[in-house]
């Protein structure tokens, strides 16, 4: 087998992900309704999921509806929000996006992904979060770490997300598209991790263009 043959490789990694992670969805961002998760979504931009959390926990208290995002004040928003950073945008963002959700779809998050992309602060990556984890809709997130262990698989060329999600669309089988988001984290966060990638330890070694070329 030639190890540049994606046909080839692409079932064998599906396989060892899911034999290593399992097939159960899961989501990183703590939420009980779709606004929670697109607001912490929208909160996790340059923030780690953890620390998004904790700045949840107590903002979903504060603020238990939609509505009570729609009304929030600005600078009180942007100071419940600080720590996540960007917290400037991300206010003005929350609140635009939860007024836009109010008046226009009742409080209820569409699960369209055009109509998604056009509220304040939602691009695909966000929009496809949504879609994937509240509504099961086959989607393809791409984080930044979807985006750089993609690439070091030899699945995608590309650096901009919404043509690196058309090349995974094209290599990935649809059941595996919500899954790939979640494997790819974990396996980012554990094994091949940005600065110091432990590619001796990896189950993806032999299959991983990147891995193979450094022996």
């Amino acid at each position: 087998m030639k190890k540049n043959d994606i046909k080839k490789r692409v079932p064998q990694i599906l396989a060892r992900l899911d034999e290593h992670y399992g097939t159960e969805y899961i989501c990183y961002l703590e939420h009980t309704s779709a606004w929670q998760l697109l607001i912490s979504t929208i909160l996790s931009a340059q923030c780690t999921d953890a620390r998004v959390n904790i700045v949840t926990r107590d903002l979903y208290r504060k603020y238990p509806t939609i509505e009570a995002f729609a009304d929030a004040d600005i600078k009180e928003l942007e100071q419940d929000i600080h720590s996540t950073g960007f917290y400037h945008n991300k206010a003005k963002n929350i609140i635009a996006c939860c007024r836009r959700l109010v008046d226009e779809y009742g409080g209820e998050v569409p699960s369209d992904i055009d109509e998604l992309t056009s509220l304040p602060g939602v691009g695909r990556k966000t929009a496809n979060v949504i879609r994937g984890n509240i509504y099961n809709i086959p989607s393809i997130v791409v984080d930044t770490h979807v985006k750089r262990i993609s690439g070091k698989l030899g699945l995608t060329r590309n650096e901009d997300p919404e043509k690196i999600e058309r090349d995974l669309m094209k290599v990935l089988p649809e059941n595996h598209w919500i899954l790939w988001n979640i494997h790819i984290i974990t396996l980012g966060r554990t094994i091949c991790k940005a600065q110091k990638p432990a590619c001796s330890e990896c189950f993806l070694c032999d299959l991983c263009p990147a891995c193979y070329t450094r022996d």
